[in-house]
């Protein structure tokens, strides 16, 4: 889903606020009820929100946003992102690459390196990178899930045991105060986990919404990544949990850095 300029403000409301009325957003856009029930509608129907009486909600944390409306949020600070995570891997590298909209922002990125062997469970990593002679690719092997192409399950688990890389690079769906990484799929989380263990420099990918949010399962702690690279950390606590661990903090979006 394309999130419109009027969409995604309402998006921005609505977790800023926990929800959006209808006849309010009405009023501050100056159209019709009827335009913003259709917003509304649309941006449910994607579950970007939950429909309520007479308005909408950010989803529960149980249940992550479809795969084309979380292409959509925060598109252009995950480019920068994953431009400067592409940036830190050298040529000759090996590296994994997981699941997520952040980390296939990085797959683009690596377009125009050379030399290097890329493991991954993202069949749209694997197929965004699989057409340079230069980059060997490697794709892991298990249960497709049809939403967003990731492939998760022991068997993927157990073909990424069968490695040890240069690099790793990571997303999560949230991240907590206490720097927990979280995310949605239990069986992702077990993928993830795989990778992190199997790698000599993990790199965190996540965008600044991350912090916002929140999901059931542990992927790790934010002291067992060596990198992690956002637009922006507002939340002091992270900033500690960098310093006192050795994680190196890159935010792209330096104007707006404490």
């Amino acid at each position: 889903m394309f999130l419109s300029d009027r969409q995604a403000e309402i998006v921005a409301i609505a977790k800023s606020s926990g929800r959006v009325l209808v006849e309010e957003l009405a009023s501050r856009f100056s159209v019709t009820r009827q335009t913003i029930r259709k917003d509304l509608n649309d941006l449910c129907d994607a579950q970007v929100l939950t429909r309520i009486h007479g308005g909408a909600t950010i989803p529960s944390g149980t249940e992550n946003v479809k795969y084309e409306a979380r292409r959509q949020i925060a598109a252009l600070e995950k480019q920068a992102i994953g431009i400067a995570a592409a940036g830190l891997i050298p040529s000759g590298a090996s590296l994994f690459i997981n699941i997520g909209t952040t980390t296939e922002a990085v797959g683009e990125a690596l377009a125009n390196h050379h030399e290097f062997m890329v493991i991954t469970n993202n069949i749209n990593v694997a197929n965004r990178l699989r057409v340079f002679p230069s980059i060997e690719v490697v794709i892991a092997g298990g249960v497709v899930r049809g939403s967003d192409g990731g492939i998760v399950g022991e068997a993927a688990v157990d073909f990424i045991r069968q490695f040890k890389v240069d690099y790793a690079v990571i997303g999560a769906s949230a991240i907590d105060m206490d720097g927990a990484l979280l995310d949605y799929d239990f069986r992702e989380v077990k993928v993830a986990q795989a990778i992190i263990a199997n790698a000599r420099h993990v790199i965190l990918v996540a965008d600044s919404t991350k912090f916002e949010r929140t999901a059931p399962v542990r992927i790790g702690q934010l002291s067992q990544v060596h990198t992690f690279i956002t637009d922006h950390c507002p939340l002091p606590s992270i900033r500690n949990l960098c310093l006192e661990n050795n994680v190196k903090l890159i935010e792209t979006n330096a104007a707006v850095a404490e």
